[in-house]
């Protein structure tokens, strides 16, 4: 049994609960300070990093030991075991057990994670459910209206988002990012036993059946799709070989334009309702740190595509130079502040606006994201 440090009788006795204090480990670089009263702190538990935060309710290890490193996390969320690192997860978002988070994850509200899942460079808005056995790295995910209408991966799904090239410029878009913020959008089902060959983008009300793997848009809403089985085909290829590189480079660029778009939605809209208490500010300043990382890693990736196919040099510059000077969004900032309800959580505010404020929001979160499209036209 290892002696409590400082850090353990702070935390009880400012009410922590820890069933067996001897089994949870507490780094040096942790402040308790940051950890709310009503935190659980199972048996197994490890946590590390400065910008490590607990909200309130928050359970961490209750199914199995859980490693948690410089996390923020909002109310009532349950991590339930596994390896979770810088990463954020907001009001009542949970992950199963023996989960792998790695860095620059953001589930937003109530979005929930079953067991055995790998996570990273993901974004889950508020609702989005995922199955268990799954692989959902460089994916961003939308759509629902609530725990009961919400987007869904089926289990044992897989989004692959490496080429025998060696790129990585392969994140996709489940769901529109910037419709999907005002949560009235139709869910999307990706069926278990699937997968997408990223970068991918995906309409709201798409339905994809089990056992699929799309290796194209699906751009059709309210339509089903359905890969063929059974059948057996050779081509000839080349690998470094690189099909329709200008849609490849336009695809990176729009999701680059909406993580620059969102990190301006959490400065400028999230912030003034969220900044309420500790957990809640950290949990702001841990999804711009989010974002911020998951912009400067799509750069990379984009740049070393770009490098690949040859002939770019003029775009990665004009991408450095709007990136470096980057507005902090004053248009959405000022449209925030004239239509957001005053009182509620942030669904609720985001849920009660009317359909032409909600599309005001839309459209400046869009012109952001078109910024960045724009520039393989120029």
């Amino acid at each position: 049994m290892q002696e409590l440090s400082q850090s353990h009788h702070i935390l009880l006795e400012k009410g922590v609960t820890m069933p067996n204090p001897q089994s949870v480990t507490i780094a040096e670089d942790v402040d308790p300070d940051r950890i709310a009263a009503s935190a659980v702190l199972c048996p197994g538990t490890r946590l590390e990093g400065e910008t490590l935060s607990l909200g309130p309710e928050t359970i961490l290890g209750g199914e199995t030991p859980a490693t948690v490193i410089s996390c923020q996390t909002g109310r009532g969320v349950s991590l339930k075991g596994g390896y979770f690192e810088g990463s954020v997860f907001l009001d009542g978002s949970s992950v199963g057990s023996s989960a792998h988070v790695r860095p620059g994850c953001l589930l937003e509200e109530q979005a929930t994670v079953a067991h055995a899942v790998g996570l990273k460079q993901t974004i889950l808005y508020p609702f989005v459910t995922l199955g268990s056995l799954i692989n959902f790295c460089d994916v961003w995910m939308t759509g629902g209206t609530s725990r009961k209408n919400h987007s869904e991966v089926g289990s044992s799904f897989i989004h692959f988002n490496f080429t025998p090239h060696g790129d990585k410029a392969t994140a996709s878009l489940v769901g529109d990012p910037a419709k999907g913020l005002l949560l009235n959008q139709p869910p999307i089902f990706l069926g278990g036993q699937g997968g997408l060959v990223g970068p991918i983008s995906i309409a709201h009300g798409v339905v994809m059946a089990a056992g699929s793997i799309s290796r194209r848009d699906l751009d059709e809403p309210g339509h089903l799709y359905q890969s063929a089985t059974g059948e057996e085909r050779w081509h000839s290829y080349e690998v470094g070989s690189i099909r329709e590189p200008e849609e490849r480079i336009r695809k990176n660029l729009r999701y680059i334009g909406a993580l620059v778009a969102l990190r301006n939605w959490y400065r400028e809209v999230r912030a003034p309702v969220m900044l309420v208490d500790g957990s809640s500010k950290a949990c702001v300043e841990g999804a711009v740190r989010v974002l911020t990382g998951a912009i400067q890693e799509r750069e990379k990736q984009l740049r070393k595509l770009l490098d690949m196919i040859g002939g770019y040099e003029d775009l990665a510059a004009k991408l450095e130079t709007l990136l470096s000077g980057e507005p902090e969004g004053s248009d959405l900032r000022n449209n925030a502040a004239e239509m957001f309800p005053k009182h509620g959580s942030y669904l609720e505010r985001i849920q009660s606006l009317s359909p032409e404020q909600g599309q005001a929001l839309v459209e400046s979160f869009q012109n952001q994201q078109e910024a960045y499209t724009m520039l393989v036209n120029g």
